[in-house]
């Protein structure tokens, strides 16, 4: 089960109190003080793994702890410290205050571990307390107790690429003809409830990570239909891919235009990335005049028919792609408007090798910086 977000609360181990004994052995009458120090409490980590994608082992769970230390020891000897509790979770997760709303951890890198509660400190014993007035403490000190926090987990997908539509548009089918992703697919909305990642292969020795959301509609920025919920999933990606469904009600430009606000109402920062433009199900198309209505949606839009083919795009219908031979890269307008059926794999294949160019791109635009 695919969980993004979960709330509990996490306390590290209570130090050991200290020790409060006295030296023993033969020939020795009165030995001095000789009780060890608690030992430390537990820390709580947490560790980013690939292994897993989820945040599912925290569903249901509404508080974690660390071991506490141990009580010290006569003969000086200091208590075992409590295990330490180490979180696992998938990189692309946020550790959030759930009091403040601060963001604690962007766990990120594959392998991070970082400390996030320290554990409490051992309470000495009474060795430490004796002195040329008290001879014979009996005195020792508790352990510290352990820290708590209230917090949050959010995931948030990292991927190259993100697809963005309406819902019904061909995502989730488009995903799986050209990656490793197994999305269920079917004719009406919202079949996709959770986020799919998926592997897109490009020639021999290239690839590059595509994300499945479900559905945004109209109101999504402002919480509508699955909105908020998975809109999140597309902040950390590189590139936007807009998919268009040229057989659906409503028109190619209204859907453009609709998906393009509510991305920018969403996130300023997301609706100025790289992005791209798929007319998806050309297969099913019911309206009198395809080439028309392409050339059509690419002239609304402020752009011209592309006539070069340096992706071997197949079929006859118009399309665009942003000329870099003779240009620089412009990240205002898409990189490409390119017309596929996922049914008939018309296209798809040229669409591998341009997206994983127009990646390139934003690579080259992060070295200029």
């Amino acid at each position: 089960m695919f969980i993004d977000s979960a709330r509990f609360s996490v306390t590290s181990g209570k130090g050991g109190q200290g020790c409060a004994a006295f030296r023993r052995e033969k020939f020795v009458v009165k030995g001095g003080p000789d009780g060890g120090d608690g030992g430390k409490g537990g820390d709580v980590y947490f560790l980013v793994d690939n292994n897993t994608d989820t945040l599912s082992n925290y569903k249901g769970r509404k508080y974690f702890k660390a071991d506490n230390g141990a009580q010290g020891l006569g003969g000086r000897m200091t208590g075992k410290s409590g295990e330490s509790l180490v979180l696992i979770v998938p990189p692309g997760t946020q550790v959030i205050d759930d009091e403040t709303n601060e963001v604690i951890f962007d766990l990120i890198e594959l392998g991070e571990k970082v400390l996030f509660l320290e554990g409490g400190k051992g309470g000495l014993g009474n060795v430490h307390f004796k002195n040329s007035r008290n001879q014979r403490p009996t005195y020792f000190q508790p352990g510290l107790p352990g820290q708590v926090r209230s917090i949050r987990l959010e995931l948030k997908l990292i991927a190259d690429v993100g697809l963005v539509g309406y819902p019904n548009v061909g995502k989730s089918t488009l995903i799986s003809v050209t990656s490793n992703a197994t999305p269920e697919i079917a004719n009406y909305e919202f079949t996709t409830l959770t986020p799919k990642l998926g592997v897109v292969e490009v020639g021999n020795y290239n690839s590059f990570v595509m994300a499945d959301i479900p559905g945004i509609i109209d109101g999504a920025s402002e919480g509508r239909g699955l909105g908020l919920e998975f809109l999140k999933h597309i902040e950390r990606t590189k590139t936007l891919l807009f998919v268009i469904d040229v057989a659906n009600y409503r028109t190619m430009i209204d859907q453009y235009r609709v998906l393009k606000e509510e991305v920018a109402k969403f996130s300023g920062e997301l609706a100025k990335r790289n992005y791209a433009i798929v007319l998806s199900k050309i297969d099913g198309y019911l309206g009198e005049n395809l080439e028309e209505d392409i050339k059509n949606f690419i002239k609304d839009i402020g752009l011209e028919v592309t006539a070069s083919n340096e992706f071997k795009i197949e079929g006859e219908h118009p399309y665009f792609i942003q000329d870099l031979i003779y240009s620089r890269f412009d990240n205002t307008k898409p990189y490409f408007v390119l017309p596929i059926s996922s049914l008939t794999k018309l296209n798809l294949k040229p669409l591998g090798f341009a997206l994983y160019n127009l990646l390139e791109q934003g690579k080259d635009e992060k070295i200029s910086n």
